[in-house]
């Protein structure tokens, strides 16, 4: 299966879908990861919270030892936790992830969260910009960035992040700020793309598309999601949903279709009080 490619304002490739490893971790972990690559996904998404990078680290490893597969076929991401973001210790940590994960660069490597009430998130954007010219990460991003926030660190480094990973699904389709990042060059990725528990599966506008092209409700989902140029990061321990869900480059919604889902979004759509503006991870 032939995954398309968005191109980053850094100039590099990472896949247009890729696969979210929260909360896979120890030995299950590791074969949900390993399925993942053997049925083709080429972007794995981690974080130092997730506590599954050195899972996700093995998996890569032996997954390119058996396969014959290079290492630049396959992106790795992780994020920088909130505890982390002084500048020094978010260097650091950074460090420590790419010793963790066991391999010699981290593809792109994100903040979190922003937390600005500890209001620490310049130092790490610093931190990653000065992770990048070592060589310990090859593009750096955000995540959960608001616009305001993402103008903020822009204006202080002069480095553009290339994505910026946020809640993204039907219910909260984030329209506004990806109006944002087209403008700035940002990608969007998506976390928690399908909805989690909320998932609209049964509604009837997802249900009438993916009855109307033969697939599945996820894959509508999905697919209005490549659609809307957002790279989705699916999660799945399942084999044959893993496949699934990787499988949405072979129809397309109509014009009425996308607008239809556009309309499910709501103001208070998010999964959980996940405002950026107050949420603090740490």
């Amino acid at each position: 299966m032939t995954i398309p490619s968005h191109t980053l304002s850094d100039g590099f490739e990472i896949p247009a879908l890729g696969f979210g490893t929260y909360p896979l971790v120890g030995d299950a972990g590791y074969r949900a990861i390993r399925s993942a690559l053997d049925n083709g996904y080429r972007l794995l998404d981690s974080a130092v919270n997730y506590e599954n990078e050195g899972t996700v680290g093995k998996a890569l490893r032996d997954f390119l030892a058996e396969s014959g597969a290079a290492r630049d076929e396959v992106t790795v991401q992780s994020k920088l936790p909130g505890r982390h973001h002084d500048q020094a210790r978010a260097l650091a940590s950074i460090e420590e992830s790419v010793a963790r994960m066991g391999v010699d660069r981290i593809d792109v490597m994100l903040i979190h969260w922003p937390n600005p009430i500890t209001g620490k998130y310049l130092g790490a954007w610093r931190a990653l910009v000065e992770a990048r010219d070592k060589g310990l990460v090859r593009s750096i991003g955000v995540s959960n960035f608001t616009e305001p926030l993402l103008e903020e660190i822009i204006a202080d480094t002069g480095a553009v992040p290339v994505v910026n990973q946020v809640e993204m699904h039907p219910w909260f389709n984030q329209a506004a700020l990806r109006g944002a990042h087209a403008r700035l060059g940002i990608v969007t990725e998506a976390w928690s793309p399908l909805g989690k528990r909320n998932a609209p599966f049964d509604q009837a506008t997802v249900a009438a598309a993916a009855q109307a092209h033969g697939v599945s409700p996820a894959q509508v989902v999905l697919r209005w999601h490549v659609q809307h140029g957002s790279l989705p990061l699916p999660k799945s321990a399942t084999p044959e949903r893993q496949r699934a869900n990787l499988d949405v480059f072979g129809f397309s919604l109509t014009d009425e279709e996308m607008a239809a889902i556009d309309a499910m979004t709501l103001a208070d759509g998010r999964l959980f009080d996940g405002d950026p503006n107050t949420h603090e991870e740490m």
